[in-house]
C-alpha cells in the first residue's frame, strides 16, 4: 500500500534563497561544531564483525580457497582506506545505461550545467565530482577523479546547507561500447558508499544492469537509489505500471525494497528535464547525507557478501567431529593391529602351562613334552613373514582413515581435506613407532610371575614321587627277601604316589585359571594403552587440533556474519505520493 513521503521523511528543512539565485562556486560553510571530525572510526557491531573478519582471514589462509579470502582481504583493506578518510562526507555515483539521463540528473542537483549531455554516446567519459563542501579531496584522489573534473554546486540556497557534506559522481555508461569507460565504472562502484541507478522506461528491463549491477550488489540495497527518469515521456497511468514492474524485476534480483518501514533501496519516479520529482529525490537524498552513516552501512553490506561468499568454505551439515566411539574404535583397531589381545591370551597360556609345568607329575610332562615334539617338531626361531607385518600395517592405514573420515564427515572441504592431511601426517611411521612401543614393552609371556604356593605344589609333587620310588623299592626289597613279605603296605604306598601326582596337578590348574587370566587381561591392557597413547599423540591429537582450529573459525564466522540494524532508507513518487518498493510478499500478492 502507498504512503504519502510526509509520512516518512523528517520535518523540511528551512527554505532559503533559491540555488538559482547564486553563482556557481563555494557554497556557504557549515557551522564547524556541527561537522564530525576528519576521519572516523567504527564502532559498535561493525567493528566487531570487522575484528572477527581479521581474525578469520588469518587464521584459514593455509586452509581456505585463496580468491574468496582476496575478496575479504579487499574489504578489509577498503574499510582501513575509508577510515582514514573523511567522514564528513557521503561519496554518492549516479550510474545508469547510455540515454538514461544521468548526466541531466546531475545537472539538477548542481543547479547549473556541470556535465555535458547530448545526443553523441558515449556522452560522459571519465568520472565528474560535484561536492557540496570542502575536505573531499582525499576521497577523490581515492576515487581517481582528476583535479579539473572536481565541480561546486551553485551556492547559497537552503539545499546546499541540506547537502553539506555530499560527494556527486556522474559516471560514464555502464553499457558503453569503450571497455575503459564499463571498467571505471566497476572500480568506481567498489568504492562509492551510495549508488543512485538511473533508470528510463526503454532500459529499465536491460539484462546487462540486472545481471551484472543489480543482483550482484542486491546486499546493498540499503545504500541504493533506483530512480525512474524521463517519466515526462509517459502519463500516469504507465507511470505506475512501468514502476510496478521495475519493483517485480528488483524483487527477483534479491534487492529488498524499502516498505512497511523496513529497509531497503528506494524507488521513485522522476523527470530530471521538467523537474518533477527532483526536489523530493534531493530531500531523500539531504535526509540520507546528513545521517552519516553511509560508508559504514556500504561497508556492511560488503561485510555480509564477503560473508557470503565464504559460506562454503565455513557452514558444514550435522556436528563433525569426534565423539568417544569413534574414538574408542580408532583405538580398538589400533590394538588389533598390534595383537593385543593375541598378547594377552598368549600371556595367559603361558602363564597356565609354567604351573602346569611346575605342578605337574614328571611322567605327565614328559609324555606332554614328547606328543608335543611328535606333533610339531622343534621349535622354529625365525621371525613373522613379511606377509603378517604387511597385514598389521595395512591394518593401521586403515584405521587412520577411518577416524580421519569420521572426523571429517560434513565438514567443508577445505577443512575436510585439513583434517585428512593432519591424520596422513601422523599415520606416517605410526607402524614403526607402535612396533618400537611392543618391543619396549617386552613379552609379557617370556617371563611370567610365579606365585608363592607354587614351590608347596612341586614340593607335594615330589613327596609323591618319592612315595612312588619308596613303594617300588619296597616291593623290589620283598622279592629279593631282603624285606619281610607283605604286598599291601607297599601297594597302598605306590597308590598313594601315583595317585595324589595328578590329584596335586589337577588342583594347582584349576587354581591358576583366575591369576592366569588376570595376568593376560592386564598385559593386553597395558598394551593396549600404550597403543592408544601413541595413536592419540600422533593422530587424535592433531585431528583434534585442526577440529578445534575449525570451531574458532566457525564461531568467527558467525561473529562477522552477525545481525544489524541499519537505518531505513524511504523513497517517493511523482505528485508527492511515495511509490515504496514491495517486499517479496507484496509483489507476489500483486
Amino acid at each position: 500500500m502507498a504512503r504519502r513521503a510526509a509520512e516518512r521523511i523528517p520535518a523540511p528543512v528551512p527554505a532559503s534563497l533559491p540555488a538559482s539565485d547564486a553563482p556557481t562556486g563555494a557554497g556557504e560553510p557549515q557551522e564547524p561544531d556541527t561537522l564530525p571530525p576528519l576521519g572516523g572510526s567504527y564502532g559498535g557491531p561493525l567493528r566487531t564483525r570487522l575484528d572477527a573478519l581479521h581474525e578469520l582471514v588469518g587464521l584459514s589462509r593455509t586452509r581456505v580457497d585463496g580468491e574468496a579470502l582476496a575478496e575479504a582481504g579487499r574489504v578489509l583493506d577498503e574499510a582501513a582506506a575509508r577510515q582514514r578518510l573523511s567522514s564528513r562526507h557521503t561519496v554518492i555515483a549516479i550510474a545508469g545505461a547510455t540515454g538514461s539521463g544521468k548526466s541531466t540528473l546531475f545537472n539538477a542537483f548542481a543547479g547549473v550545467c556541470v556535465s555535458e549531455t547530448g545526443l553523441r554516446r558515449p556522452t560522459t567519459s571519465a568520472p565528474i565530482a560535484l561536492s557540496w563542501s570542502e575536505g573531499a579531496a582525499g576521497l577523490l584522489d581515492r576515487l581517481a577523479v582528476p583535479g579539473r573534473l572536481r565541480r561546486r554546486p551553485l551556492a547559497g540556497g537552503a539545499v546546499d546547507t541540506a547537502l553539506q557534506g555530499l560527494v556527486l559522481l556522474d559516471l560514464p555508461d555502464h553499457d558503453s561500447a569503450v571497455t575503459a569507460h564499463r571498467d571505471t565504472v566497476d572500480r568506481v562502484l567498489g568504492l562509492v558508499d551510495a549508488v543512485i541507478w538511473v533508470v528510463d522506461p526503454e532500459k529499465y528491463a536491460d539484462a546487462a544492469l540486472h545481471e551484472r549491477y543489480l543482483r550482484p550488489f542486491a546486499g546493498h540495497a540499503e545504500v541504493t537509489f533506483v530512480v525512474l527518469n524521463q517519466i515526462d515521456r509517459l502519463g500516469t497511468e504507465a507511470t505506475d505500471l512501468v514502476l510496478d514492474d521495475l519493483r517485480r524485476l528488483l524483487d527477483e534480483d534479491g534487492v529488498a525494497l524499502g516498505e512497511h518501514g523496513e529497509p531497503g533501496a528506494t524507488v521513485l519516479a522522476v523527470s530530471a528535464l521538467t523537474g518533477e520529482g527532483i526536489g523530493e529525490l534531493r530531500d531523500l537524498v539531504a535526509r540520507f547525507v546528513q545521517e552519516r552513516t553511509a560508508p559504514e552501512r556500504r561497508l556492511a553490506a560488503d561485510v555480509d557478501a564477503a560473508a557470503a561468499r565464504l559460506r562454503p568454505s565455513y557452514l558444514a551439515d550435522g556436528r563433525p567431529g569426534l565423539d568417544e566411539r569413534a574414538r574408542d574404535v580408532f583405538t580398538d583397531r589400533l590394538a588389533v593391529a598390534v595383537g593385543a589381545q593375541a598378547a594377552g591370551e598368549a600371556a595367559e597360556r603361558v602363564w597356565r602351562r609354567g604351573a602346569i609345568r611346575a605342578c605337574g607329575t614328571p611322567w605327565l610332562r614328559l609324555y606332554r613334552w614328547y606328543e608335543r615334539l611328535r606333533a610339531h617338531g622343534p621349535v622354529d626361531p625365525r621371525p613373522a613373514p613379511p606377509e603378517d607385518e604387511l597385514t598389521a600395517r595395512q591394518r593401521v592405514e586403515q584405521a587412520v582413515r577411518s577416524v580421519a573420515d569420521e572426523a571429517s564427515h560434513g565438514l567443508p572441504a577445505a577443512w575436510a581435506q585439513a583434517v585428512r592431511e593432519a591424520a596422513e601426517r601422523g599415520a606416517d611411521g605410526l607402524p614403526e613407532a607402535l612396533d618400537e612401543l611392543t618391543a619396549d614393552l617386552g613379552d609379557p609371556a617370556a617371563r611370567p610371575p610365579r606365585p608363592a604356593w607354587w614351590p608347596a605344589a612341586v614340593l607335594a609333587q615330589a613327596v609323591m614321587m618319592l612315595l612312588q620310588v619308596f613303594g617300588a623299592l619296597w616291593l623290589v626289597g620283598q622279592i629279593a627277601g631282603v624285606v619281610e613279605p607283605g604286598l599291601l603296605p607297599p601297594v597302598l604306598v605306590m597308590l598313594a604316589g601315583i595317585v595324589g601326582g595328578p590329584l596335586v596337578e589337577w588342583a594347582c590348574e584349576g587354581a591358576v585359571k583366575g591369576p592366569a587370566r588376570r595376568y593376560g587381561q592386564e598385559a593386553e591392557r597395558r598394551l593396549r594403552e600404550a597403543t592408544a597413547s601413541c595413536g592419540r599423540a600422533r593422530v587424535l591429537d592433531p585431528v583434534a587440533a585442526e577440529l578445534m582450529r575449525y570451531r574458532e573459525v566457525r564461531e568467527q564466522y558467525a561473529t562477522v556474519v552477525g545481525t544489524r540494524q541499519a537505518p531505513r532508507i524511504v523513497g517517493g513518487a511523482r505528485g508527492g505520493t511515495t511509490r515504496l518498493g514491495a517486499t517479496r510478499a507484496g509483489t507476489r500478492a500483486r
